[in-house]
């Protein structure tokens, strides 16, 4: 019996640890990344009462002022063709905001900390949590384009595709410095007064609700430190591509960002947006690979 029992061969299956390839790291971020989609379905009332703020700028307050801005260039413009872009880049704006605000949301209750005990790098929890933000806010900014038409902005194929390539910009950048505020926050409520602190600041500096000609040296020298006036300006000049504006108009509502008389390409706005986006989330990363 004994001799048996020593003749019989066990076979162990092969055990892997998990943590520290890259592999494991990739199935971090697509699982926060799927996380972040699956929250945004689900909450349909958030998905209306985001839309609700930007449909209420773009035909209240861009109907009202319409009429004036019209007057003043003397041509026959609707001001709600000009808002638009600055209103697509609001509703990325407050959404990839508003994801990032679900990471201190997470810290107060308890789950940030079971992420981050995962067998992954704290850095791919982080940017899985950011493309994800900045995926649902890309789609909310999608939502938007479905208006393009009650505004005189033509459903070109070429300037939808475009557009929705600077919305993706522009939802990381957003979502990158949501994240990068939201590192070492502990509660909601800080989190709320820092948000207001920058987040409307940074809207109206941006020149999208006026036009970024003929402003105070003050003001002008505001708005290039803004770094989503770089993320408007590209979405503009594709809008105004596309529409019939006539040219004295057009040198008032999109003069364009100028540094120190240069006009600045749309390919270097957009570069400088990608290295934002790029240098906010490397130390949001840096901030979360901190020990608590």
């Amino acid at each position: 019996m004994t001799g048996e029992m020593n003749m019989a061969t066990t076979t162990v299956a092969n055990v892997r640890i998990a943590g520290g390839t890259w592999r494991d790291d990739l199935r971090g971020m697509r699982m926060v990344w799927r996380r972040e989609l699956i929250r945004f379905g689900r909450n349909r009332p958030r998905i209306l009462t985001s839309m609700a703020q930007p449909v209420l700028f773009l035909f209240v307050l861009g109907t009202g002022l319409s009429p004036i801005i019209r007057t003043g260039i003397g041509a026959h413009v609707d001001f709600r063709t000009f808002m638009f872009p600055g209103v697509i880049a609001m509703t990325i704006l407050f959404t990839a905001i508003f994801s990032a605000v679900s990471i201190v949301w997470d810290r107060e209750f308890g789950f940030l900390r079971e992420m981050l005990v995962a067998p992954v790098r704290r850095g791919a929890l982080i940017a899985g949590k950011t493309l994800g933000g900045a995926t649902v806010a890309t789609l909310q900014g999608v939502i938007m384009l479905v208006l393009a038409g009650l505004v005189h902005v033509p459903y070109s194929p070429v300037l939808l595709v475009s557009l929705v390539g600077e919305m993706v910009l522009t939802a990381l950048v957003l979502t990158s410095f949501g994240v990068l505020l939201a590192a070492r926050m502990d509660q909601v409520e800080s989190f709320q007064v820092v948000m207001q602190l920058f987040v409307l600041p940074m809207f109206f500096l941006s020149g999208a609700v006026f036009p970024l000609s003929q402003l105070p040296p003050w003001l002008a020298a505001l708005t290039k430190i803004d770094p989503l006036t770089y993320a408007v300006d590209p979405m503009r000049r594709n809008v105004f591509a596309h529409v019939h504006v006539p040219p004295a108009a057009a040198r008032v509502l999109d003069p364009g960002v100028t540094w120190w008389g240069w006009h600045l390409p749309t390919a270097l706005e957009l570069g400088l947006v990608a290295v934002l986006a790029l240098a906010m989330l490397g130390v949001a990363m840096f901030q979360f690979a901190r020990p608590e």
